[in-house]
């Protein structure tokens, strides 16, 4: 098993949503001791942007690209090479104003491109990376889940399913900015959610 933690959160290895991708990972090796596990801190080593110059160079032939349009293309080649060859992703997602961090939007950017993790047929989009298998680790300050206000399960949950992995799993660990014993519901919450999502 190829284990691919993509750690979200701007406050790096002090994130809680890191400590909960962290956890899952744990049991997943626990599970399976030869596991091979590739962590990826976004706040540490960012996504590329998705901006004019990245644009050109995407659409652009690869054998008329500059060699500044080559590397750039090549940094977002790397971060979809990492998902190819995962067969589980576990996604450490903190809540910022309602969505994603926009490191973890950039990676989610890098690595959804037509013709390599998705295409368009006459019959509409196409994921290319079914078979694989999401845990989703969210920390929020306060509690959202099943309410209009949580964007980030449908938007996570239509994005993965888009690239053909319709085998996600959320954990929600919430109310982490509403006191002591809040927290301390919250992670026990995040742990019951881990244990049913791994049975």
């Amino acid at each position: 098993m190829k284990i691919l933690q993509i750690n979200g959160s701007a406050r790096s290895e002090a994130g809680n949503s890191t400590r909960i991708a962290r956890d899952i990972v744990a049991r997943l090796q626990a599970e399976n001791p030869q596991a091979e596990v590739v962590e990826r801190d976004l706040a540490r080593a960012p996504a590329p942007v998705i901006d004019e110059t990245a644009l050109g160079a995407l659409f652009t032939p690869a054998e008329q690209r500059t060699p500044e349009q080559a590397a750039r293309v090549a940094a977002s080649d790397a971060l979809i090479a990492e998902v190819q060859a995962a067969d589980v992703i576990v996604l450490g997602v903190p809540m910022y104003n309602f969505g994603i961090s926009t490191q973890l939007k950039n990676w989610i950017d890098a690595i959804a491109r037509v013709g390599v993790t998705f295409r368009y047929t006459e019959n509409g989009p196409e994921g290319l990376l079914g078979g694989k298998k999401v845990f989703v680790a969210f920390a929020r300050g306060g509690r959202y889940r099943g309410t209009p206000a949580d964007t980030q399960t449908p938007y996570l949950q239509t994005l993965f399913g888009f690239l053909g992995i319709t085998d996600v799993r959320f954990i929600y660990a919430e109310g982490l900015n509403m006191g002591e014993e809040a927290v301390k519901q919250g992670f026990a919450e995040a742990e019951a959610d881990i244990a049913a999502a791994l049975s």
